[in-house]
């Protein structure tokens, strides 16, 4: 075999095996519109995911606050239900850097500047706020009115915005602990009546870490929370399409309207009033 045709072999091979490797790459966009799978919008969400984000563990359902408006943002992007596709993923490796095999990904994302250094972050879908913990037998449980509350003995976790929150719109002065599970431990013990948290974390502790907990109000919005967002391949040519969508939904009140009805209403946590 000649020199020339050697070399004309070993870069035909070099195209090949390039070319297989990123049909196996298992990520990235691969579709002429940009999408993991061409006509299809891929969401991935966590496993399980829990309530009231998704119901049930389905988001396929449209059933839960995140998946709800996982399908109004792909309709609003001309999608119809059954052209998007659910995958799941973890949370960690949703904001590592690489390719990725979904088109949006949705698990309650905190929007943060070290975040997109990695991957694309849309405009905020959520902003939490403050919520109340307690018990079902605790006097706090059916507290749901700010006069209400400032009878009830108040914990909050050390470092955390609920300090202020409570001091803001309580008018108290909470009781402060080292740590989140220091201030349910205290619960359990009937050393406080209620913790105040962000509602994310105050669901979480009410379903996990309290036999009989309940979130029993929640803060009115107040813009300072953490703001939630879908996350995206770094670069991805969606991430305009999908932040264009949620101003439109957040325009004509669609998001405000989910989050009543999923993190409210269905929940029954009443906003304060």
């Amino acid at each position: 075999m000649t020199r020339t045709r050697r070399l004309s072999l070993a870069v035909a091979t070099a195209a090949v095996a390039a070319l297989a490797l990123a049909a196996c790459s298992g990520g990235g966009s691969s579709s002429a519109d940009g999408n993991v799978t061409a006509g299809k919008l891929t969401i991935a969400t966590g496993d399980p995911a829990y309530s009231p984000w998704v119901e049930d563990n389905e988001p396929q359902s449209g059933k839960g606050f995140e998946a709800a408006v996982a399908y109004a943002v792909a309709k609003e992007m001309g999608y119809g239900k059954s052209d998007v596709v659910w995958k799941r993923s973890t949370f960690d490796s949703a904001i590592a850097p690489g390719p990725k095999d979904w088109d949006l990904n949705v698990q309650q994302f905190s929007i943060d500047a070290k975040r997109k250094k990695a991957v694309d972050m849309s405009t905020a879908y959520y902003t939490t706020t403050q919520a109340v913990v307690t018990t079902t037998k605790s006097k706090a449980a059916k507290d749901t009115t700010v006069a209400a509350l400032k009878g009830d003995t108040i914990g909050v976790a050390a470092g955390s915005t609920s300090i202020q929150s409570v001091k803001d719109v309580l008018g108290v002065t909470p009781q402060v602990f080292n740590s989140n599970d220091d201030a349910v431990l205290a619960l359990k013990s009937g050393q406080i009546d209620a913790i105040v948290t962000d509602l994310p974390t105050a669901f979480y502790m009410s379903g996990a870490q309290l036999d009989d907990g309940t979130v029993s109000a929640q803060f009115p919005q107040d813009g300072t929370g953490d703001q939630f967002g879908f996350v995206l391949p770094k670069g991805s040519a969606l991430t305009t399409k999908v932040d264009e969508a949620l101003a439109a939904l957040k325009s004509d009140g669609t998001l405000e309207r989910l989050q009543t009805t999923w993190l409210s209403s269905a929940t029954n946590t009443p906003v304060l009033k």
